[in-house]
């Protein structure tokens, strides 16, 4: 294996600041256990004069959120002719944003729920769906600002224009029907499946505090499920990761209504960033296949050197 120099590039002033750190730090601790120089970049507007003044031989993009994953630092790349890790410009562009997900898998007969863009104003004269829905922003991750409306929740019927929730952040939110049933979620690198973990919350729902604070949710890898909703986990995961165009570690998630059999499973997501933190699940779907943290982390190297470049 030869030595490297890779700019590790974490941070940034997305909502998921605080978990690219921490990404970052473990993506840079393991790449120096492995022999290479690492540079670490908080990424602030001076990136690209800091990244020209570095010249590494690879970046290792561990950023969460934008601008670092909805293809602006992707594009920023590019130009500056640097190999970088993860999905390229186009993919990042369309994978963040979940409406144009949806474009492009459910034609390809990727269940996924279905749902419209809603005017925040229009929440507050009536529901744009029948109750129980979720609302969540069009182009954000880690369950950054997500709310489930039910008839027995406190935001009011209709939703009241000064009940805290995501309608107080954004000016348009992508409406889905509330899928009942169990939280799953499958890891893609290298071109395969890595497997399934089941997510279970000790309180309420799968949100940004029940995933990044140790003990508030239970992981179960492998998920204790049936042999073919497991496999329908790894088949629709990887075909998203190809018709996608993704590079690198991804990592689909499903909501799975275990009454419905493989008729209640639907793709919520595909993250091109997954999280890279000591509670982050792709690391955890590499330690059951055998993989290191360390190895993972090479291997995303490896991936991101020899690769063709995503569209």
């Amino acid at each position: 294996m030869s030595r490297l120099h890779v700019v590790v590039l974490m941070g940034g002033w997305s909502a998921e600041r605080e978990v690219s750190l921490m990404s970052g730090s473990g993506v840079a601790d393991a790449l120096e256990s492995l022999g290479h120089q690492v540079t670490r970049i908080d990424m602030g507007r001076d990136v690209a004069v800091k990244l020209a003044e570095a010249a590494p031989d690879l970046v290792f993009n561990a950023l969460h959120g934008t601008p670092g994953e909805d293809g602006s630092v992707q594009g920023m790349l590019d130009l500056m002719g640097l190999k970088y890790t993860h999905s390229g410009m186009v993919t990042s562009v369309i994978a963040i944003d979940k409406q144009f997900t949806k474009q492009a898998l459910v034609p390809h007969g990727i269940p996924m729920p279905g749902g419209r863009i809603v005017k925040t104003e229009a929440l507050f004269e009536a529901d744009p769906l029948p109750r129980p829905y979720v609302l969540k922003p069009v182009n954000e991750g880690s369950s950054v600002g997500v709310a489930i409306v039910t008839d027995e929740g406190n935001y009011g019927n209709p939703i009241a224009r000064d009940a805290s929730g995501p309608w107080q952040e954004f000016e348009e939110l992508l409406a889905e029907p509330y899928i009942r049933g169990r939280e799953l979620t499958t890891a893609v690198l290298g071109g395969e499946a890595l497997g399934v973990t089941e997510l279970k919350p000790k309180s309420g729902w799968y949100d940004y505090d029940a995933k990044y604070t140790e003990g508030m949710t239970e992981h179960v890898c492998p998920a204790d499920i049936p042999d073919e909703i497991a496999a329908a986990c790894k088949r629709i995961a990887l075909e998203s990761h190809r018709l996608l165009g993704c590079r690198g570690a991804s990592r689909s998630d499903f909501r799975w209504d275990d009454s419905q059999g493989e008729e209640g499973l639907f793709l919520l997501e595909v993250n091109t960033q997954p999280g890279m933190t000591p509670l982050s699940l792709v690391p955890e779907q590499g330690r059951f296949v055998g993989l290191s943290y360390a190895e993972l982390v090479q291997k995303i190297v490896d991936e991101a050197l020899v690769g063709e470049p995503a569209p």
